[in-house]
């Protein structure tokens, strides 16, 4: 699947420790028909055979929904279950090497926190970039704080899509605005809600907003 920047609106990112006994397929479905555009599989504990099956679960699920799909850090399971493509951090495998394993026609995505760190990773054949966190997150205890500031200037030195990752919910998105950002992307503000198809659905009208605003 090719990126598209509209596929990176609404970018949800999995976190199993919201789930309250509810199925990760179940919880996907709800971002799904809530409008989410893209989807991340984020497993840090996950023993590697549940992970390729959930993997093909909810990889069946995006295609199902026209969707990207994309693992988080695990390039051998990217590759086995054929995702669209593997998102990685500043210390997982190098961004360069991602790309050779995965090939031309898959999706790369890099998380940055500084205009270098972004413009090496475009260099490295990265697609689109995730910047945070720009809020305060409880889902990433070691997650670096990048500012505004911070965040416009990566937009400003890069051709690629850019997203904001990290504490963003309906209260504080506008906050966003005029940053160059083309998308958000969340955990909690979708997956720790009680209603995710409305969650997703309201948060999803306010990125519009914000990202025309």
């Amino acid at each position: 699947m090719k990126l598209d920047k509209n596929n990176l609106l609404l970018y949800a990112v999995t976190d199993r420790s919201w789930l309250n006994g509810e199925t990760l397929k179940s919880a996907v479905e709800k971002a799904l028909k809530g409008g989410a555009t893209f989807i991340q599989l984020r497993e840090k504990e996950l023993e590697e055979g549940k992970f390729f099956e959930e993997a093909k679960e909810i990889k069946k699920l995006c295609k199902k929904y026209y969707v990207p799909f994309v693992i988080n850090d695990n390039v051998d399971i990217a590759i086995a279950v054929d995702a669209d493509g593997v998102h990685v951090g500043q210390k997982d495998m190098e961004a360069g090497n991602v790309r050779e394993l995965i090939g031309r026609d898959k999706i790369l995505g890099v998380s940055v926190q500084t205009v270098r760190q972004a413009i090496l990773a475009e260099k490295a054949g990265a697609d689109y970039l995730g910047v945070g966190a720009v809020f305060n997150t409880s889902s990433k205890a070691d997650a670096d704080y990048v500012s505004y500031e911070t965040l416009k200037a990566i937009c400003e030195a890069v051709s690629i899509p850019v997203v904001a990752i990290g504490g963003i919910n309906k209260d504080n998105i506008m906050e966003l605005s005029g940053s160059g950002i083309c998308g958000i992307a969340v955990i909690s503000a979708i997956f720790a809600q009680p209603d995710i198809v409305n969650a997703t659905v309201q948060l999803k009208e306010l990125v519009k907003k914000m990202v025309k605003a």
